[in-house]
């Protein structure tokens, strides 16, 4: 079962990797028996399926290993299939943010009368304080 995140951009089974780990927060007993939290790892530098901006971003990112492996782990419900679930959905929505490329910006002027009020505004308040300075 693969991972589609756009049309460009599907990641196979093969390059993820989930374990399972003990799990904290609510569960009672069951949280010290069962493993239910997950444990995604998806190796960025190796990954054949991302575009080539989208692994650039993601290596700037900051939220990867020293090997340049993206981890990810999920331990918000009681069950293990939930939270597996949830990792793949995050693990998703990662990549896809990291696939947009940025708006570049466009350069825009000051406009002439932002420039007026503010000059205006400036001599405003010098006039104030040349009327507060004494008259010899």
């Amino acid at each position: 079962m693969s991972l589609v995140v756009n049309d460009r951009i599907i990641i196979p089974d093969g390059e993820l990797d989930e374990s399972f780990i003990r799990s904290s927060g609510p569960g009672g007993q069951n949280v010290n028996k069962v493993s239910s939290a997950v444990q995604l790892r998806f190796n960025v530098l190796t990954s054949l399926c991302l575009t080539d901006w989208a692994r650039e971003r993601l290596l700037r990112g900051g939220k990867l290993t020293n090997d340049g492996v993206l981890v990810i782990t999920a331990q918000r419900f009681r069950e293990q299939e939930r939270n597996r679930a949830d990792a793949r959905a995050r693990l998703v929505e990662i990549v896809r943010q990291a696939a947009i490329p940025p708006v570049p910006r466009r350069v825009t002027k000051v406009p002439k009368s932002s420039k007026k009020k503010r000059l205006e505004g400036k001599k405003h308040r010098a006039g104030i304080k040349q009327n507060r300075a004494r008259i010899d």
